[in-house]
């Protein structure tokens, strides 16, 4: 009885597996449907945020004074970037207990940041609040150092984070979008402090050898730092923080979003702080920063993007530090930072100690971000120069003049253009030298014709302003040319060579077209006055061209 209803048991299992491969085999190679939210899949392919707080307050050298707020720096920070409200982070690390500010536990925690599958578009945030210091390294040059908690003064190379060293662990990620955010100092008082003998060196080299900042060497998307060099950042006990920090975070609950897109921007959030740390310290901290991946693709460390901000121009070249940026004749702001305007086209000007440097008209489109140093390296209104070359025809207006002198002749040549070269940026000035040749047979006065060959060089200056609109430019102002001809004879019994120069006064006008940056399409019409010898009598006549051409400006 148990071995028969062991066979049943049996069979059914039997059943059921070849039911299941029949189900199986039937659906075999049949469409499935899907349904696929696009809002979803476009967010699996954005990037995730991340964060490594690093606030070191404690150290166990007595030569280091021990601070008060960088662990608080390190949590304000790091409540801010992980409420959902306000950064989203995907997640949040902060080291700031002393077993996790030895050098070995941050070199630790940037290798696990190493070790994570990272992709172009995440974002990382890199905070350090803390001692810095300048050591020699093996080489025996001055670097930047971070002081860990068991950093020994003595002994700063061996047992300080060197700046390369971060720099190599931030190189080794994936991501595009990555900040190092400083609340250090770049001096010798506040928040860091250096040994003598460095302090004697810098003493003595000062002006010839100054070691340069950490936002000249880093290689990092954007390096943000508390103050300036030859500063300190400073602590305050009123903010119970980190002067630089305490407004970088403010920054974060939307006060910072400049151009009201919806999201604050890494570079959004240091022109916060920075302008209030400038006021706060009554001019005595002046944060700064390093960028060298910052476009028109910004790194969001709050909020949302929800529609295209106002367009920005921004700068924190250091050779443009303390110039004012100028908006239709307005003033926008102080350089370095970066400034909101209006779409369209805008008059932009840079201006220091009441002088003029830069002028140009550029067109701006919502969400556009421009870098000044970009717009600067085109050619500009104030400073800009053409070379073209052209080619066109010349020739006497009246018809007695082209059938007894010189008929339409083609013409070739190059000019050169300064714009705003004269009277404070006023007038342009520009200088074109063309030749042509040719041959005709010239009508004489008593009848019939000779054969004769030509060739004419003409060189001319002309003055006169210029205005423009966008990509549309429209030049005119007297001009003054001189015209060298000669003409041959040809007869059987007579070979005779003419030639005579004269100068003639003169209008052009011209218009032209950018295309790109760099390249000008031109068109130019000139009409002269000229006095001109025939049979031993002198004339005037009407001379006139139109001269096309392609130019270069730098």
């Amino acid at each position: 009885m148990r071995r028969s209803r062991l066979h049943v048991v049996l069979w059914l299992c039997l059943l059921l597996l070849s039911g299941c491969g029949v189900a199986a085999a039937g659906a075999k190679g049949k469409a499935v449907r899907v349904s696929l939210d696009s809002a979803r899949l476009e967010a699996a392919y954005e990037g995730e945020r991340h964060a490594l707080l690093i606030g070191i307050g404690q150290y166990d050298d007595d030569a280091w004074n021990d601070l008060r707020y960088p662990g608080k720096d390190a949590e304000d920070l790091g409540r801010a970037l992980a409420d959902p409200r306000r950064g989203g982070f995907h997640s949040v690390t902060v080291l700031n207990q002393p077993e996790r500010t030895t050098r070995a536990a941050v070199l630790e925690a940037l290798r696990a940041l190493a070790a994570r599958p990272w992709r172009p578009k995440d974002i990382l945030v890199v905070y350090v609040s803390g001692h810095g210091t300048l050591a020699r390294d093996a080489r025996g040059e001055l670097q930047r150092y971070l002081v860990m908690r068991d950093t020994r003064f003595r002994d700063v190379q061996g047992t300080g984070l060197e700046m390369a060293v971060l720099e190599r662990e931030l190189e080794r990620l994936g991501s595009r979008r990555r900040v190092l955010v400083l609340a250090t100092c770049h001096s010798g008082t506040g928040k860091s402090l250096l040994p003598p003998s460095v302090l004697d060196e810098l003493e003595r080299t000062k002006g010839a050898f100054p070691p340069r900042p950490l936002e000249e060497d880093s290689r990092a998307s954007l390096v943000l730092s508390a103050s300036d060099w030859g500063e300190a950042a400073r602590e305050d006990d009123a903010l119970a923080n980190d002067i630089y920090t305490h407004f970088f975070v403010e920054a974060l609950d939307g006060r910072g979003d400049r151009n009201r897109d919806g999201a604050v921007s890494a570079t959004e959030a240091h022109d916060w702080a920075r302008r209030h740390t400038w006021t706060y310290t009554q001019g005595r901290q002046r944060p700064s920063a390093r960028m060298t991946e910052v476009g028109a693709d910004p790194v969001f460390l709050a909020g949302t993007l929800t529609q295209p901000g106002q367009p920005e121009v921004f700068s924190y070249s250091p050779r443009l530090e303390g110039f004012t940026l100028k908006v239709d004749g307005v003033d926008a702001g102080e350089l370095p930072g970066g400034v909101t305007l209006p779409e369209g086209n805008r008059r932009l000007g840079l201006h220091k100690g009441g002088e003029l440097l830069w002028e140009d008209t550029v067109a701006f489109r919502p969400g556009e971000r421009r870098a000044l140093d970009s717009l600067l390296s085109e050619p500009t209104e104030g400073s800009r120069r053409t070379v073209a070359l052209e080619v066109g025809a010349l020739g006497f207006l009246d018809g007695r003049s082209r059938r007894e002198v010189l008929p339409p002749t083609m013409m070739a040549g190059a000019s050169l253009r300064w714009a705003g070269a004269l009277l404070e940026q006023r007038l342009d000035v520009g200088v074109d030298l063309s030749a042509g040749q040719g041959h005709q047979a010239l009508q004489l006065a008593v009848g019939g014709t000779v054969p004769t060959r030509h060739r004419a060089v003409m060189l001319g200056v002309t003055v006169g302003p210029s205005w423009r609109w966008g990509r549309l430019g429209v030049s005119t102002g007297p001009r003054v040319a001189a015209l060298w001809l000669e003409r041959s004879f040809q007869l059987d019994l007579l070979s005779q060579d003419e030639r005579y120069v004269t100068v003639w006064p003169g209008w052009m006008a011209g218009v032209s077209w950018r295309v790109g940056s760099r390249l000008v399409l031109e068109a130019k019409g000139q009409l002269l006055w000229a006095y001109v010898p025939v049979d031993g009598k002198t004339r005037a006549v009407g001379f006139g061209g139109l001269l096309l051409g392609g130019g270069y400006r730098f």
